[in-house]
């Protein structure tokens, strides 16, 4: 039970201080530029995560608090994954989202909702609804300390990943 108050205080710091972060850099971004006609007839873009804050927990031995933007541009999507023994969280700030883990429905998720998915959990679907807006999600992780945040599924035969 202490643990779980101790992990829900770093959780709601974390979320906090993420938030700070998230909204300087949003002022300093530049402006997105018009993509070039070569793209349009590109595969289907994917999504992007970017780290902001990594926290060793202290008070939890062998634990991290990371969180991170997660940028979909229109019309994206992120290959099935997992995310080890992590315990993820994710909360949408802009657009709406579709995800579904193994043996559950697909959800949409709009700007203020929010999931959360259990360590080993397989995230078969997760995608930007729309083909003209931008998605954007805060997450959390919860992880053993030096683990992946995340780890796509390997290529299936015919399919190839650019991704690394």
């Amino acid at each position: 039970m202490i643990g779980m108050r101790i992990t829900g205080g770093v959780l709601a710091a974390g979320i906090a201080a993420t938030a700070i972060v998230c909204s300087t850099a949003a002022d300093r971004a530049p402006a997105p530029q018009a993509a070039p006609a070569a793209a349009v007839a590109s595969p289907r873009p994917t999504e992007t995560l970017t780290p902001v804050l990594e926290l060793p927990l202290t008070n939890v031995a062998g634990k991290t608090f990371t969180s991170a933007i997660v940028d979909f541009p229109p019309g994206s999507h992120a290959l099935p994954h997992r995310h080890g023994a992590a315990f993820v969280y994710a909360y949408v700030l802009q657009g709406t989202v579709r995800s579904r883990l193994a043996g559950e429905q697909a959800h949409e998720y709009h700007q203020g909702q929010y999931w959360v998915e259990p360590p080993g959990a397989h995230h078969v679907l997760t995608e930007n609804t729309s083909s003209t807006k931008p998605a954007k999600l805060l997450v959390i992780f919860i992880s053993n300390t030096g683990d992946k945040l995340k780890t796509e599924d390997a290529p299936t035969q015919g399919t190839s990943s650019t991704r690394g």
